[in-house]
């Protein structure tokens, strides 16, 4: 009898257990939401504020590129993509004429990339601490939600 009076507490325990489960889960679930969108603003705040520092100069079209020891003319760069389309429209295997196109448009691009000088602007230790400290923090709350166990 003594048996009987107790498989029912047993049972109300398990079910009030599982239910307290239930709420912590739902609320680590609704805190991770919340960290997940605040980490995502501040990381992205961060890289915001640091790409505003950044100051991007190219020197294409203001003198020449340099293969080795040659100084390549600007307008010299563009002599495959001429030829490329002189070849579309005469040659009948117009593959070779693709090629050439191509690696024409390849290399401009090349040199339009290789012309360009990232610098940074003056900026104080606070600004610097705050930008690379919202994007590190913002970053980790990221991780911590993605990948955290």
């Amino acid at each position: 009898m003594a048996k009987d009076k107790k498989k029912p507490m047993d049972e109300l325990e398990r079910a009030y257990a599982l239910l307290e489960e239930k709420e912590v889960r739902e609320k680590k679930n609704k805190n991770d939401l919340l960290m997940f969108f605040a980490g995502l603003l501040m990381f992205a705040g961060g890289v915001f504020m640091i790409l505003q520092n950044v100051i991007v100069r190219s020197s294409w079209g203001t003198s020449f590129y340099h293969i080795g020891t040659w100084n390549v003319p600007n307008g010299l760069i563009m002599l495959p993509v001429l030829i490329g389309i002189v070849m579309l429209f005469v040659m009948e295997r117009k593959i070779f004429g693709w090629i050439v196109f191509g690696l024409g448009i390849l290399f401009i691009l090349l040199t339009v990339i290789m012309s360009v000088s990232i610098t940074w602007k003056t900026s104080n230790a606070y600004m610097f601490l705050l930008m690379f400290g919202l994007a590190a923090a913002g970053g980790g709350m990221l991780m911590k939600v993605l990948f955290g166990k």
